[in-house]
């Protein structure tokens, strides 16, 4: 994994070359990923659906994060993102089916990890429940939801935490369905601007569903 290669750019956007991802993170180059938020509409409500990183992963572990996403690699194109939502979460679509929300660039360093971000952002409007997602263990150990409302109150302040429900799995693939009460430290850490950026156009665009 760490020995993949992926376009690195600068501040204009523009591509300079190419880099692994290890020399990315700790050098701070600029590189694009690809963020699939999953949300739902449920009796004038909207839900958002939440990843639970594997305690494994090297980054982030055991934090709550984007419902499905990750780097764009040297070959690929911004379609071929959707390959992330399939392998971490399991759940199959057609790029045609997502909904652009913007292209973000972001910053956060954490350590030794300066990541920079040229992030492109997209909404999938889930239909589905929790059955349809098939976790890949060594990224993902559970799913959580909760309302677009309480969340952005958390992000704003307004609530010190909020309850989220959802599911875990263990090794064994057994699912238990749990309930947790999480404040900002359980999400990884993206930066405020980004988080309200993107749920101020997740309303926008789940607005004709409702």
């Amino acid at each position: 994994m760490e020995q993949e290669l992926l376009r690195i750019f600068n501040e204009n956007r523009e591509p300079v070359g190419t880099a692994p991802r290890e020399e990315i993170h700790r050098k701070g180059y600029w590189h694009e990923t690809f963020h699939c938020w999953f949300a739902k509409e449920e009796n004038g409500k909207i839900f958002l659906y939440f990843q639970l990183r594997s305690a494994n992963k090297k980054d982030y572990p055991g934090m709550l994060d984007i419902t499905a996403a990750g780097h764009l690699l040297a070959d690929e194109s911004v379609r071929d993102g959707i390959r992330e939502v399939e392998e971490e979460i399991g759940v199959k679509l057609m790029f045609s089916e997502l909904k652009l929300l913007d292209i973000i660039d972001y910053s956060v360093t954490t350590g030794e990890l300066r990541d920079n971000e040229i992030a492109h952002v997209f909404l999938y409007p889930f239909h589905g429940t929790s059955s349809d997602f098939v976790l890949q263990k060594e990224e993902v150990s559970g799913i959580y939801r909760t309302e677009l409302t309480a969340f952005k109150e958390l992000i704003e302040g307004v609530r010190k935490d909020i309850v989220i429900d959802g599911f875990e799995e263990d090794s064994d693939d057994n699912r238990c369905v749990k309930q947790m009460t999480a404040g900002m430290e359980r999400f990884v850490p993206h930066e405020d601007s980004y988080y309200k950026k993107v749920l101020a156009l997740i309303e926008q665009k789940m607005a004709g569903v409702l």
